[in-house]
Formats: structure tokens, sequence, C-alpha cells
């Protein structure tokens, strides 16, 4: 146990996140997303939830303003303007970690597959909500 990290982010991840660079991108996924096919780097963590992976991510992990779209979501198949609960709630911990500063980017399906296959590392979680998929791309600290 580490004072002030949520001790839900295990070694393997606090080595990735630590690992990465700037520019560089995570992806914290749900129980149904192709994890295994799609991650250069994969850490399970099938007993978490996405809402409590992602605030634990976003404690630690400074997510990159100097480009557009920081952070990226899946949109809903066939409905793209359609936010789902899984949304929300990937909309509420990023106005908890940056006071709004950030906001969720929506994506079609095949383009975040696209997307995830070159990120640094899949987070897998055992969320069973429909699109909590989140894509978070690593920025600075000044």
């Amino acid at each position: 146990m580490l004072i002030g990290i949520d001790p839900i982010l295990n070694p393997e991840i606090l080595h990735a996140l630590r690992a990465m660079g700037h520019g560089d991108e995570i992806v914290i996924a749900d129980g149904s997303f192709p994890a295994e096919t799609v991650a250069r780097r994969l850490v399970r963590m099938e007993a978490s939830d996405m809402p409590r992976m992602l605030r634990a991510v976003l404690s630690v992990l400074p997510i990159d303003e100097s480009e557009p779209d920081p952070v990226l979501g899946m949109e809903v198949i066939g409905e793209p303007g359609t936010i789902m609960p899984a949304h929300r709630e990937i909309d509420a911990a990023l106005v908890a970690a940056t006071g709004g500063a950030v906001t969720l980017k929506r994506i079609e399906r095949y383009a975040f597959y696209e997307r995830a296959k070159q990120a640094f590392a899949v987070i897998a979680t055992g969320e069973r909500l429909f699109y909590s998929n989140v894509i978070i791309r690593k920025g600075t600290i000044a």
C-alpha cells in the first residue's frame, strides 16, 4: 500500500502509467471489449468496474490538453448521437479530475478499436455497462 495512491492501482498499472510518455495513450475497457486481441500490453482487472478504475487512473495521470480530444469513448453503434450511462460516468470522472476542462469525445466503434491497438496498454475491467471504454492520452507535469 502507498499513501495517496488508490490501492486498485496495482504494480502493473502503476508501472504502465509511469512508463508512458507524453502523448502515449491508455485504454480502460469494459468486460466485452476485445482486450486480448487489441492490447500491446494487457493488464487484467476484472474485479474492478470502469468508473472506479477511471477515477483511480485520473488521480495520478496528467491528461494531455495540448492537442484536441485527449479522452475518447466509443459511439453507440448506429446511433452516434446517443449518450449512454457509461458516457455520463466518464464525463463525471473527467469533471471531478479536471473541473470540466476536458470532455469526452466519442468515435465510431472500429475507429476506437484501431486507436486502441496503438495504445501503450489496455486495462481490462469487468465492467458490464455497455460502451464503458475510454482512451486517455497522457500529458505532462510542469
